[in-house]
């Protein structure tokens, strides 16, 4: 019934443009958070209602994402609520992707969550106010809406990161999350100051419209404004060189917490940049595209050599990912023109990372921080299905063909060589021959060295889940990708 009277909307006159639609899936999270606090503190009635309550809070939020891409796909933005949400296939294809993705790295952490007994129910509600967030910075239509869905959604991930409190290396990481991300944040905010004072507005088609129509003899202002704002979601992204929180972050973090974490600050930063950039900045990509390339081949360069000398995995993969940050940038080097390989390149590494995450989780353990590459030496032969995954998620990522990681490498080098960056994709495809190395060192680790320990590894049913459905999109959208790359082509920023 909240989900149906939710569907119906109302507008009043004016600038002053309510429509209960547009904000659904964070109003269904929030009855769902809400909900849960509440019974769990009356009744306590344990984990099992934890599950059930983010559950239907998803399901929920998932099902208005899809109405929004029902009624929205194609077509120009509606901004609702004094321009400050904007409705469109963008940000609905962003509520597609971002609530699954959290179900998926919640199914992952759930032996964590047990374990944590009481205090497990606040990481849930954590968790899905973080996806609430991530969803609203892909849907802000402001740029200080834009800042106050990013607060919540880091703040979030900044409890979550020393959620355990067990050990001194998760109070580290936390802590150093905490720190860079605020300081981030405050250039960010900085960068909305500058770029409204030389724009007179926050709004992004505000600004778009602006740029369009006048002619800035000393635009000094409004570039440094553009360039804090990008050094800003540069670090949610962790591109090179506002990358140096991930690798502590992503070791110490507990194993279950940390694929959502690599996952959705991806798809939120990246969605929000796309929006910023090909929307209120179009106007000036002369003057953001070149630095976006050059942040796209530091960060797939410093991504890729760090990554190799790496002997933890979720370090390697905290490198990797800012390589996988810089690979994904070069789609947006054109422009909007970009924006559905950048999709398709996001949505695809975001379902590898939270599996490979997961079965960080499931071998270290969901409470543990380090995954020393040891750990998986002959995992083939203690648990055949944890390897196949792992192995499967390696290759992706490394972008061996008929993988997801293929296409979505093709894919944002097509958008590059488009936009005459002919340069960065060369150094791009050289990185990504070079890449295979640490990928395959993880495969010829699991299947080529004998097992340190005979027991096997217990996998709970939730990682099962989540790792086939993983393996399923990876193949899936690697062998077919085109319907996808079709239906991608609808979720442009409007």
């Amino acid at each position: 019934m909240v989900f149906l009277s939710l569907s119906f909307w109302r507008e009043a006159g004016g600038a002053m443009n309510v429509n209960y639609l547009s904000v659904a899936p964070e109003l269904i999270l929030t009855v769902a958070v809400v909900l849960l606090l509440m019974i769990d503190v009356q009744w306590k009635p344990g984990y099992r209602w934890w599950g059930i309550a983010a559950a239907l809070g998803f399901a929920g939020a998932i099902a208005a994402s899809v109405m929004q891409w029902v009624g929205h796909r194609g077509e120009d933005a509606a901004e609702y609520f004094r321009g400050m949400i904007a409705t469109d296939g963008f940000s609905a294809f962003a509520g597609i992707l971002i609530f699954p993705i959290a179900a998926m790295a919640l199914m992952t952490a759930w032996p964590l969550v047990r374990s944590l007994g009481r205090r497990g129910a606040e990481f849930v509600v954590l968790v899905m106010i973080a996806a609430a967030g991530a969803h609203l910075m892909a849907a802000a239509s402001n740029l200080v809406m834009l800042f106050i869905a990013l607060e919540v959604f880091s703040i979030s991930l900044y409890v979550l990161a020393g959620f355990t409190r067990a050990r001194a290396d998760a109070d580290e990481a936390a802590l150093k999350y905490f720190l860079l991300g605020a300081l981030a944040s405050a250039i960010f905010l900085y960068g909305i100051a500058l770029v409204f004072a030389a724009t007179g507005t926050t709004s992004i088609t505000g600004i778009a419209t602006f740029l369009g129509n006048e002619l800035l003899f000393r635009p000094g202002i409004l570039l440094a404004g553009i360039a804090l704002l990008v050094v800003g979601l540069g670090f949610k992204v962790s591109a090179a060189p506002f990358h140096v929180w991930a690798p502590d972050v992503y070791q110490g973090a507990p194993g279950g917490v940390t694929g959502f974490l690599a996952a959705s600050a991806k798809i939120a930063g990246f969605a929000a940049a796309a929006r910023v950039l090909t929307v209120a900045l179009d106007a000036r990509i002369e003057d953001w595209a070149p630095a976006i390339g050059v942040i796209a081949a530091v960060s797939i360069v410093v991504g890729t050599l760090l990554a190799i000398a790496q002997t933890d995995l979720k370090r390697m993969l905290a490198y990797s990912s800012v390589a996988h940050a810089g690979f994904i940038l070069t789609a947006l080097v054109g422009g909007a023109a970009g924006v559905a390989d950048m999709w398709f390149y996001v949505a695809t590494y975001a379902v590898q990372v939270v599996a490979a995450f997961g079965v960080a989780a499931v071998v270290s353990g969901p409470q543990q921080g380090p995954a020393p590459l040891a750990d998986y030496a002959g995992l083939s032969t203690r648990s055949p299905g944890l390897a196949l995954a792992l192995g499967l998620m390696m290759l992706a990522m490394g972008g061996i063909p008929l993988t997801a990681g293929f296409v979505g490498k093709a894919a944002v080098f097509s958008a590059a060589l488009d936009a005459d960056y002919l340069w960065l994709v060369v150094l791009a495809l050289v990185a990504a021959v070079a890449g295979l190395f640490f990928y395959l060192r993880v495969v010829v680790l699991m299947y080529m060295q004998p097992a340190e320990g005979s027991g096997s590894v217990p996998v709970p049913l939730g990682a099962r889940i989540v790792l086939v459905v993983a393996a399923v999109v990876t193949v899936l959208a690697g062998v077919v990708p085109w319907p996808l790359l079709r239906w991608l082509g609808e979720a442009l920023p409007g």
